[in-house]
């Protein structure tokens, strides 16, 4: 705390005695500003109410509460040990007698996305609060609140009240049911289905990863998100046009080097790539064409959208197979060991 009347002591100490009381209470307010006093809060810290709970000091006393026996109880293994949990004394467990079953069993195969309906997409083009004119992604969606979060395997296009989507729209999303690509499609719009992992989910909508853009992204996804740059990427400069056309050349060279440019380009802005479907049954489901895949162009003519079924042109040749197995064992009878 600075002394106080620190510079009225100087002139007062030169005037006489019988005047220095009288006059310092006038000028003392002149020279030196009202006093302040800054209460310091060190003292007086403290957490808020509930903020942490009390250690538990066991076996003190019975003023604790947990005195003597610990809360263990007297006698018995829960006392003397401990008990592995499930274990219901040597008796055959609950949860093999009456093992859950029904809703609330855990499914690891469970796929949870959150739905999005047509009705509610149209409402939103009403209110301004959705751009037509661009892309709508899951970003997008949940930008505008159009989404109150998105699950952990991404975005389902559903048409509920599909009549009254009147505006062509260009929609990318996990999965759609086909009353809603039907509607879309009818109206002059277009629906694309692509794989995200719930990671690459949490990172498209903290704006780290680009929302539709990836490695095996078609040529046609590609020039449809460059459309417009999306939500929150304000730095980031729209790819070129020589790039776009180069993607749309016929030798694989040319697209190859087009697409590490469009790559180098995104990750000049975003901190991760987007990831591609690598499981057998995302892979198998965005090489659809009914589900309107981004990996669809990937299909040769006559071929199935399953890995596991070939084409009849790509069949084994069994004269080639006969006579190769021929050759092993002919080679086979000829050693010595």
């Amino acid at each position: 705390m600075p002394p106080r009347l620190r510079a009225v002591r100087l002139p007062s100490s030169l005037l006489p005695t019988c005047t220095r009381a009288s006059i310092t209470p006038l000028v003392a307010p002149r020279l030196l500003p009202a006093q302040q006093r800054y209460a310091s809060i060190l003292s007086s810290l403290s957490d808020n109410k509930g903020a942490y709970n009390k250690r538990i000091r066991r076996g003190r006393g019975p003023a604790s509460g947990k005195g003597k026996t610990s809360g263990r109880g007297q006698k018995g293994q829960h006392a003397h040990g401990k008990v592995p949990a499930g274990f219901e004394g040597g008796q055959t467990p609950q949860w093999i007698t009456n093992p859950e079953r029904g809703r609330g069993k855990y499914n690891p195969f469970k796929v949870e996305m959150s739905p999005i309906n047509l009705d509610r997409i149209q409402s939103w083009i009403d209110q301004k609060r959705l751009d037509p004119s661009k892309p709508i992604t899951m970003k997008e969606l949940a930008k505008s609140r159009c989404l109150h979060g998105v699950k952990r395997h991404g975005v389902k296009l559903l048409a509920r009240n599909p009549e009254q989507l009147t505006t062509p729209i260009n929609i990318i999303v996990s999965r759609a049911s086909v009353d809603a690509i039907a509607r879309v499609e009818a109206l002059g719009g277009s629906v694309t289905t692509r794989f995200y992992s719930p990671t690459a989910i949490k990172r498209v909508l903290s704006n780290q990863t680009h929302p539709a853009i990836s490695l095996r992204a078609s040529t046609d996804l590609v020039s449809l998100a460059s459309r417009s740059r999306p939500v929150g990427a304000s730095r980031l400069a729209a790819i070129p046009k020589p790039t776009l056309a180069a993607l749309q050349s016929t030798t694989e060279d040319t697209k190859k080097s087009a697409m590490a440019d469009v790559m180098k380009h995104i990750g000049s802005k975003y901190k991760y790539r987007l990831p591609d479907a690598t499981a057998r049954k995302d892979i198998e489901y965005y090489r659809d064409p009914a589900h309107r895949g981004y990996l669809s162009y990937l299909l040769k003519e006559g071929e199935s959208p399953s890995l596991f079924f070939k084409p009849p042109g790509e069949a084994k040749d069994r004269k080639k197979q006969s006579a190769r197995r021929e050759a092993a064992k002919a080679s086979a009878d000829n050693r010595l060991f």
